[in-house]
């Protein structure tokens, strides 16, 4: 169906005028990406698919999400062993001892707030085992129900009395959100075990221990320019014995140290003491999430010093080095040869190509007098073996006051590539600074809007924080991100990702449980500017000026070059139909084009696992009159209009 417009009104339409053959300024590629962190269950419990918790007896206590179970009569007992001097990165495993034929004996696993299972879906259960001489103990491996029903079931006999990774395969018969792992076992004896491991055959890519497919999926329809990670304070730790090192991330799974989460204690009322980090998702995992989805890679490491929220601590100046080399370190291990110790291990690690890295960030959310010197050291030292590298660097954690302030000047002074700006404010504030970067310096350090969302006022419930008011802002924000394009190089929604169960913090892009997810209003703003960036800005002004809220509107405009398509971003705040008639100069256009639609009548309107799509894009043609395009726009609503023109 073709149509010129939504609604016949009374009120006069505005003209606004777009220049299509005056280019302002060129959108970069990376103009909107990602920013991922391990906050809300992120990553164990989210994006990594390991189904099981603390696999490998690390938590505190060591049985933490295990329950020693019997059954049938059977008998026997767990003992946590602790190896720290052997092995230092993986302290502990269980002997699990049977003391009867009879009966079975061993634990139960919770899973991450339960343990989501499809029907059909494949199942690889595996686990590092070591029967004890003179045992011949058989693991018989269990999903079940909340009902206490089997979903699937497998049998193995490890037989090494040396440690053996040992695997096996069993498909579910029935779909369950909340199921647990029973790993029994039968025969008089005893056997050693760790990483007890479960994942769906069924990853991103279909890879071995890998990625949640649908949430990887959820990113990759954004089309992201960048992917950001680790994080966040997570870089930071809250000291900095507990911060992010990356060369504990990468290698053997066994061999990467597990690390309490930042985020287990951060809030009181959101503990989460369950919240550990396995680094299954590590710097490699990183790295190649980003090449599956056609992301520029932007890694945040440590400077020296822990989140300044927390203990603040720093490193001396004269014990930094470790901290720069990991920097280089870094930058050779996704750059280097194979003929470099770094670009060699990658190359062992099944990736010979080099990952092309160009972007990097000294620490993640710094602010004061001990930032600047570690700064200028990290720079120094990159830049003199790596000239080519873009830096990120942070102007604290809000986007104006004395900390701001303080950084921003000296970092202009210092010339630095690009400055990682944060606000997470209302609605109202995202609305009133659609224009914070018309004035900027064009010759100065380019801005990454680095973490930035919408918080509704006086709202509790997370989910309504995820509303509609909140998304609409931001996508009238973000009209002024695009409209001075040649100073905001980048730009992420953050936090990215929220587990329904074991949220620490709202509102995200992202939520999940353990069987669903979906995307808020504000992921789906987020994706038509990804999907619309466009190549090149061109002017719309109304009256000949910026719409930066005229009769509470705002918009702005690009070209695709590559597809010859003029692209409208247009958002309507205000509660009635908004009467447009654009006019077009430079461009001879096509007759057809198609209007994508993001709206909803009510402010509080949110998306949830029951209702995903309740505020989705929606699209329908329209037909353009010579070079005006003519259209009635919804209340409340985000429009994107993309009409062809003759090149």
């Amino acid at each position: 169906m073709v149509c010129t417009c939504l609604w016949v009104t009374a009120q006069q339409a505005k003209t606004y005028v777009i220049k299509a053959d005056s280019i302002e300024a060129h959108v970069q590629p990376t103009m909107y990406g990602i920013f991922f962190e391990d906050i809300n269950m992120a990553a164990d419990g989210g994006l990594y698919a390991e189904l099981i918790k603390n696999r490998s007896f690390e938590f505190v206590p060591n049985l933490m999400g295990w329950t020693k179970l019997q059954k049938n009569g059977g008998d026997g007992s767990v003992e946590v062993v602790d190896r720290a001097k052997e092995r230092p990165e993986n302290q502990h495993y269980i002997t699990l001892s049977v003391n009867s034929n009879s009966g079975y004996y061993g634990l139960s696993n919770e899973g991450f707030r339960g343990i989501g299972v499809k029907k059909g879906e494949t199942y690889i259960f595996s686990v590092m085992a070591r029967q004890h001489a003179g045992s011949k103990i058989i693991l018989y491996v269990q999903l079940v129900n909340a009902d206490g029903s089997v979903l699937g079931s497998a049998a193995l006999t490890p037989i090494s009395k040396e440690w053996e990774k040992c695997t096996v395969k069993f498909t579910a018969n029935a779909t369950a959100e909340k199921a647990h792992f029973d790993v029994l076992a039968k025969k008089a004896g005893a056997i050693d075990l760790d990483m007890v491991s479960l994942f769906p055959q069924h990853t991103w890519k279909n890879r071995p221990g890998g990625l949640r497919a649908d949430l990887v999926q959820k990113l990759a329809d954004l089309k992201p320019g960048f992917l950001r990670f680790p994080g966040g304070c997570i870089v930071e730790g809250r000291d900095l014995a507990n911060r992010y090192q990356w060369k504990k991330t990468i290698g053997d799974i066994d061999k990467r140290e597990n690390l309490l989460n930042r985020w287990n204690v951060e809030f009181k009322s959101r503990s989460t003491p369950d919240y550990y980090q396995s680094f299954g998702l590590g710097f490699m995992e990183y790295f190649q999430l980003a090449e599956d989805i056609g992301a520029e890679p932007l890694p945040i490491l440590n400077c020296g010093m822990a989140c300044q929220f927390n203990s603040g601590q720093t490193v001396p100046l004269d014990q930094l080095d470790p901290y720069v080399q990991d920097a280089l370190d870094l930058i050779e291990f996704a750059n280097g040869s194979t003929d470099t110790k770094w670009g060699n291990l990658r190359a062992q690690l099944g990736h010979p190509k080099p990952f092309n890295l160009k972007l990097m960030g000294i620490g993640n959310e710094q602010w004061g007098e001990n930032y600047i010197p570690r700064w200028k050291i990290f720079t120094k030292a990159i830049k003199d073996k790596y000239p080519y590298m873009q830096l990120v660097s942070s102007v604290g954690p809000d986007p104006d006051g004395e900390k701001f302030d303080y950084l921003n000047k000296i970092f202009r002074e210092q010339h630095a590539d690009i400055l990682d700006e944060h606000y997470y404010r209302s609605p109202k504030w995202f609305l009133s600074n659609a224009t914070r970067y018309d004035n900027y310096d064009r010759n100065g350090p380019k801005i990454f809007a680095g973490e930035y969302a919408a918080h509704a006022e006086g709202v509790t419930d997370p989910y309504k924080k995820n509303n509609w008011q909140c998304a609409m802002a931001e996508a009238a924000f973000m009209t002024g991100l695009e409209r001075n394009a040649d100073v905001v190089k980048m730009a992420s929604y953050a936090p990215l990702f929220a587990n329904i169960d074991a949220w620490q913090w709202a509102p995200d892009e992202i939520w999940f449980d353990n069987l669903h997810s979906y995307g808020t209003p504000s992921y789906y703003v987020q994706q038509l500017y990804s999907l619309n960036k466009g190549t090149d800005v061109v002017p719309l002004t109304l009256n000949h000026q910026a719409v930066t809220g005229q009769d509470e509107t705002y918009a702005s405009a690009v070209l695709d070059n590559k597809t010859q398509t003029l692209i409208i971003k247009f958002v309507n705040t205000a509660n009635k139909i908004s009467d447009a008639s654009f006019v077009v100069k430079g461009k001879k256009l096509k007759t057809t084009g198609t209007l994508t639609i993001l709206h909803s009548d009510s402010l509080d309107k949110v998306n949830s696992i029951q209702y995903p799509m309740a505020v989705s894009p929606k699209q329908q043609n329209i037909t353009i009159a010579g070079n005006k395009i003519k259209l009635a726009l919804k209340p409340y609503s985000f429009n994107i209009i993309r009409v062809s023109y003759s090149k």
